[in-house]
């Protein structure tokens, strides 16, 4: 679906609303039938103050798992939860599902911003073979330390993934 301006949106729902057919919509403005059915039902339901022209909002984990048990504990539609819970876009709480199921129905909070980066243990220039001996036995030892964590968080993924396959 294409981004179009609030002014847009507002003109898009009159012209369906007033009979406008599916493919010269899709035409003036780019966007598909389902695209525009979920815009008319979503403004019908919410008005157009669910057209932000600003931020975007952001949902907290407790939402999200609040919105996603509607789904998977109470068996509603996808469709239907999304407009009910005024989602902008129409395939978002598919993508927050599919992220729920990949992470083993754990929701993990995306991280924003620029990635730190790691902390390397640098040579300094005057040191003398026992700190660099020290300096390397450290090293290693984190080195060790970050391979067993990688290989239980592969292990414990893994058997979530077995478990699941044997639930379907």
């Amino acid at each position: 679906m294409t981004k179009i301006s609030y002014e847009e949106r507002i003109n898009l729902y009159y012209d369906r609303k007033n009979g406008m057919s599916f493919p010269s919509l899709k035409s003036k403005y780019g966007i598909n039938k389902s695209g525009v059915e979920y815009l008319v039902r979503l403004i019908d339901k919410h008005g157009f103050d669910i057209l932000r022209t600003n931020e975007n909002k952001s949902y907290s984990s407790m939402e999200k798992e609040r919105i996603l048990n509607r789904i998977l504990m109470d068996n509603e539609s996808i469709l239907s939860v999304s407009i009910d819970e005024g989602l902008v876009a129409k395939g978002m709480l598919n993508n927050w599902l599919k992220k729920y199921r990949e992470n083993g129905y754990n929701i993990v909070e995306r991280k924003r911003g620029r990635p730190t980066m790691k902390k390397e243990l640098k040579p300094k220039k005057n040191e003398t073979i026992e700190e660099e001996n020290e300096r390397l036995k450290k090293e290693n030892l984190y080195l060790k330390a970050e391979l067993e964590y990688s290989k239980k968080l592969r292990a414990v993924v893994q058997a979530r993934k077995n478990q699941q396959q044997k639930k379907k």
